[in-house]
This record gives C-alpha cells, sequence and structure tokens, in this order.
C-alpha cells in the first residue's frame, strides 16, 4: 500500500516523466490502431516496428549520441522507407502482399542488428542502452524523451482527431469516398504516416520489437465491445493508457521487471478479458447464444412435426406420443424433455395423461407451427422459382432458414411469389386465412373435449404411460 500511495502521489519526477510517456503513447497507440485494425493492416504496423531499428542505430552513429530527435528523425525516414518498399514490391512484381511484409521485416531487421553489432563492438561513447530500444526502456525516460516522444504521441492524437470523420471513410468505403471527392490517396498516405510516427514515438517505451502490440492488442480488444469507430477508439485509447499505467507501476515495483513488455502483457490481459465476457462478441456470450439459439431450433421443430403429423392424418384432436416426436426428430431423452418442458410452460402444446399419453398443439401453438411450415415452404417455391434450385435440392436450405425469417422478410416473400398455393413438392402452404388446414377453431376445441370426456384424459394429468 505504501508503494502504491508513493507511486500515484507523483512526488517522484521520473515517475511523472514514465507515466507521462507511456500513457500519451498507450492512448495514440490504442486510437490509431483502431485503424489499422479495420483496415486488415495490422501485420504492415508489425514491418514498421522492426524496420525502424536501422534509422536509430544510423541516427546515432551521425549524431554521435542518442540524441532523442535525431533518433526520431532516423527512425521515422526508415519507418517510411519500408512502407514505400512493402508497396512497391506488392505493386511491382507478383510477390503476395504478405510475402513483401516478410520480406521487408526481415530484411530491415537483419539490417539492424548488424548496425547495433557493430556500434556496441566499435566501442562508441554513449552507446549504453541503445539495446534498450529493441524492448524498450521506459524507466530511462528523461525530461528531453518526454517531450520529444510523449509530444509527437500527442500530436498524433490530434490529427487523429481533427481528420477522424476523413479516416474513417476512406477506411470503411474508399471507393465512395473517391467518388465525392475525396483524396483518398493522400488520405492513406496520412494514415500510413501517422502509423510511423507512433511507432516511431514508440520505441524509447516498448521498443521495436513489441511495438505492433501496442497497436493490434488494444484495438482488437476494443471491438469486441462496440460497433462504433468512435466508441471503438475511446476504448482502445483507455485499454492503451491503462497498460500504459499498469506497465509502468509493476516497473516501478520491480525495477527488474521492464515497462514496455508489462505493457504489452497488460493490454494482452485486458483482451482476453474481452474475449471471454463482452456482451455479443464474448465467448462466453456466444456460448449462451448459440445455446439459447438450439433449444429455439429444437422447439420449433416440435411444433412443426407436431403440426406435419396432423396434416398427415387430418385429426386436430389426437394426442401425439411423446416417443413418436422423439423418433422423428432424432433428440436425446434430456433433450426432449427440456423442449416439451419449455413448449409446456409457454402455453404452445398441452399434455394429456392417460392411455396411450401424449401431447396435443393449442391454438397458439398450432398458429406458431403454421407460421414455420408457411414459410418453409414459401422459400422452398422462392429457391425453385427464381434460383433455378431442383425441388429435391431445397428442403435442407428450407429448414435451416425457416428458423431466420422474420415477417417482413415472409411478406416480401410472399408478395414476390404472389401468395402461391402450393410448394414445390405440391405441399399446401398453410395461410392464416386458410380454414381449410388445420386450425384453433371452436369445432376443433369441441372434439378436444370429446376426447377428454370418451377417454378420460385430463389435460395435465399424467397418466400410466407416463411423459417421454
Amino acid at each position: 500500500m505504501e508503494t502504491l500511495i508513493e507511486f500515484f502521489s507523483l512526488q517522484d519526477p521520473n515517475i511523472r516523466y514514465v507515466l507521462a510517456g507511456t500513457i500519451l503513447l498507450g492512448i495514440s497507440a490504442g486510437a490509431l490502431g483502431c485503424f489499422a485494425i479495420l483496415r486488415r493492416r495490422a501485420l504492415v504496423g508489425d514491418a514498421v516496428a522492426h524496420a525502424i531499428l536501422p534509422g536509430v542505430c544510423l541516427a546515432f552513429i551521425f549524431a554521435g549520441g542518442k540524441d532523442p530527435f535525431m533518433l526520431i528523425l532516423g527512425a521515422f525516414f526508415f519507418g517510411l522507407l519500408s512502407m514505400v518498399t512493402m508497396d512497391f514490391i506488392s505493386r511491382n512484381s507478383r510477390i503476395a502482399p504478405d510475402a513483401s511484409i516478410g520480406m521487408v521485416l526481415s530484411v530491415f531487421f537483419g539490417f539492424g542488428v548488424v548496425l547495433l553489432t557493430f556500434i556496441q563492438t566499435t566501442g562508441f561513447v554513449d552507446q549504453s542502452g541503445l539495446d534498450d530500444f529493441l524492448f524498450g526502456q521506459a524507466a530511462a525516460m528523461v525530461g528531453d524523451d518526454v517531450l520529444v516522444f510523449g509530444g509527437l504521441s500527442a500530436m498524433i492524437l490530434v490529427v487523429t482527431i481533427i481528420v477522424f470523420k476523413e479516416l474513417k471513410l476512406v477506411s470503411f468505403d474508399p471507393s465512395f469516398a473517391q467518388s465525392i471527392g475525396y483524396p483518398v490517396k493522400r488520405m492513406e498516405f496520412l494514415l500510413a504516416l501517422l502509423m510511423v510516427l507512433v511507432i516511431t514515438a514508440g520505441i524509447q517505451a516498448v521498443g521495436v520489437v513489441l511495438m505492433a502490440s501496442m497497436l493490434i492488442i488494444p484495438a482488437a480488444a476494443a471491438r469486441y465491445w462496440t460497433d462504433s469507430l468512435r466508441i471503438m477508439l475511446l476504448i482502445a485509447a483507455g485499454v492503451g493508457a491503462l497498460s500504459g499505467v499498469t506497465g509502468s507501476f509493476i516497473s516501478y515495483t520491480a525495477p527488474a521487471m521492464p515497462t514496455g513488455p508489462w505493457m504489452v502483457v497488460s493490454a494482452a490481459f485486458v483482451f482476453f478479458l474481452s474475449f471471454l465476457l463482452a456482451p455479443g462478441r464474448g465467448e462466453i456470450a456466444r456460448y449462451f447464444q448459440k445455446r439459447n439459439f438450439s433449444h429455439k431450433v429444437a422447439c420449433e421443430n416440435i411444433l412443426k412435426t407436431l403440426y406435419s403429423m396432423e396434416e398427415e392424418d387430418g385429426r386436430t384432436d389426437r394426442v401425439r406420443p411423446g416417443k413418436e416426436l422423439r423418433k422423428r426428430r432424432h433428440l436425446t431423452g434430456r433433450t426432449m424433455k427440456q423442449v416439451l418442458s419449455s413448449l409446456l410452460r409457454r402455453k404452445l402444446i398441452t399434455y394429456y395423461g392417460g392411455t396411450p399419453d401424449g401431447y396435443m398443439l393449442t391454438p397458439a401453438g398450432r398458429k406458431e407451427a403454421k407460421r414455420l411450415v408457411r414459410v418453409h415452404r414459401l422459400w422452398e417455391q422462392y429457391l425453385s422459382q427464381h434460383l433455378q434450385i431442383a425441388e429435391d435440392h431445397v428442403h435442407e436450405d428450407a429448414e435451416s432458414m425457416e428458423h431466420l425469417i422474420t415477417s417482413e422478410i415472409e411478406a416480401q416473400l410472399r408478395t414476390s411469389l404472389g401468395s402461391p398455393e402450393l410448394d414445390p413438392h405440391k405441399s399446401r402452404i398453410p395461410y392464416d386465412t386458410d380454414e381449410s388446414k388445420p386450425s384453433g377453431s371452436a369445432a376443433e376445441e369441441d372434439s378436444k373435449k370429446s376426447l377428454a370426456g370418451k377417454a378420460g384424459y385430463k389435460p395435465g394429468e399424467k397418466g400410466k404411460g407416463g411423459a417421454s
């Protein structure tokens, strides 16, 4: 607790420098990374991050020391050169873009390692700590470093906010942007320029090896929580800032722990939580969505099966044994019990005990079953009539689509097909106004009461046979 209070009191100037630099870096990298993710340019960021190492080394050689401004110039030049090289290789050769990224990454980084080894073996003055640019060393940042690297991050953030609308349009629909007069090429170049700058700004805190992670991970975590780009940028910036604070605090409490790698680990932890817990897209939410949808499909299939059995024998007053339903739908005993319980609870079916015991559709259940059969046969007719698919190939597709077709789509199908009476298999399509098909009429209710009176059936009473 004492360490926590000491750290967040910000009395130590070094803590202020490190926090300011890492937070600004996390915010700018997280926000800009959203555009890299959406434009599928994440690997380009990784290549650029590795490609700036020779620029850092050459700037050190020419400047004769670790001048932050000269290091930024060298890193920026080689970062921009790497992007131009990747684009040139992709446009003027048969090499695929991913292969060009791999080539540039390995060649430039290899050249940087050669230069770094040369500097270390030739006795350059002030070479100590130069290899920290590989993995970052935020704890070594001083006031001048924060002014240069942190100021660069702040500038990137301001530019991103100013041109947010243009970057958004270019990222999602460059063809439309070009058609309405936007300078798409210039905006793409500006986006590439900002990416190079943010990677350059992060070499001191995170290093060239891990900098791509600060671009990708916060943005990837934010993508799980929203469909809005504006909110996605805010969340990614927040994740980046939080990782900066966490990495700096861990490095402060354990000096042997470098800040940059812990920033990446912190961001990765947030991504893991988002991967699991995010509503809608998280794995836990998707699991329950999938399970609920499977249960919904099974319930609707039982309703449709009961209706089909009524169609086969023309009887709406006959109970249908649970064993026969299970046999037709190939459900396990446990699943069948859950489905029947759900339908009984929703009053879509009624259970009649006795010998034999079984289930019957209620008026509400019959209406829903009729709708499912109707959309199934309308979709079969649509596939056959408009897409010219053979009759024996439409059933499986309709089995899946009947659970997804909404009332609006059903209305469009009926309008497009002219409300046909028969499907491709010559089966009647049951409409709500079709009185010739089984329906929840008063006569049907009378037949149920007559059946119950004669056979001794009572709704909800369990007979000797039991329920499957």
